[in-house]
């Protein structure tokens, strides 16, 4: 064997032990990288070494091959909808941060600019006055509106009565006061529930301004 042949064979059976090592840590080093992908098909639990492409989007855990242990999840892609309920439950909740940020700004106001209760219900004259006028001029007009509606049916039921048929006219006049009296009637019940939600929210105003002033609400006190 020549010296260039004795020196090649040579150096392959030094690196021998070192190749295989390495090869040793590389195959060792895939196999804690391999990862086991657990996820529910319908009522059944599937595990694999590969996601298949209809589970890419399920929730899923996921386990190291090596040593069985979790080393993480992934939840399911969200639909459309869903995205769109997140987005709008995520802009809900800023609001509710800023409208107590605001109630809370609110009360320290209140506590600074009110020195009894007879200057905090002054707040609440106009909108109180301007509710009672709506619902008074509401209940006016559907007691108008009933009369008319009233008469108008008496005549036409005179003239049915006669054997004479109800005019054209007086047929329209008929629906269009009933429409009116239907609009009206809810008109006023609107602004009857407007303004018993105004007393509701005046008395929790001041059950709020008296537990901030750490005053009692008997006026014997």
């Amino acid at each position: 064997m020549s010296r260039i042949a004795t020196f090649t064979v040579l150096g392959l059976l030094l690196a021998a032990p070192v190749l295989t090592a390495q090869a040793q840590r590389s195959s060792s080093s895939d196999a804690r990288s391999k990862k086991l992908y657990c996820w529910n098909k319908g009522s059944e639990r599937i595990c694999s070494d590969a996601l298949p492409q209809e589970a890419v989007n399920s929730a899923r855990e996921e386990f190291s091959v090596s040593s069985g242990l979790r080393r993480g999840g992934v939840e399911r892609t969200l639909t459309e909808e869903e995205r769109a309920d997140a987005a709008v439950a995520a802009a809900q909740a800023q609001l509710d941060l800023a409208a107590e940020e605001t109630r809370k700004r609110t009360e320290q106001a209140m506590l600074s600019t009110y020195e009894n209760e007879a200057d905090l219900r002054r707040v609440f004259v106009e909108r109180t006055g301007i509710l009672d006028n709506n619902v008074n001029t509401a209940s006016y007009n559907v007691a108008s509106l009933r009369d008319a509606l009233v008469t108008l049916l008496g005549s036409a039921g005179d003239r049915e009565l006669t054997g004479q048929p109800v005019l054209p006219k007086q047929a329209d006049d008929i629906r269009r006061r009933h429409a009116e009296l239907v609009a009206q009637k809810r008109m006023q019940a609107s602004y009857v529930e407007q303004r018993r939600a105004l007393d509701v929210e005046i008395e929790e105003t001041l059950q709020r301004y008296r537990l901030l002033k750490g005053v009692s609400s008997d006026p014997r006190g």
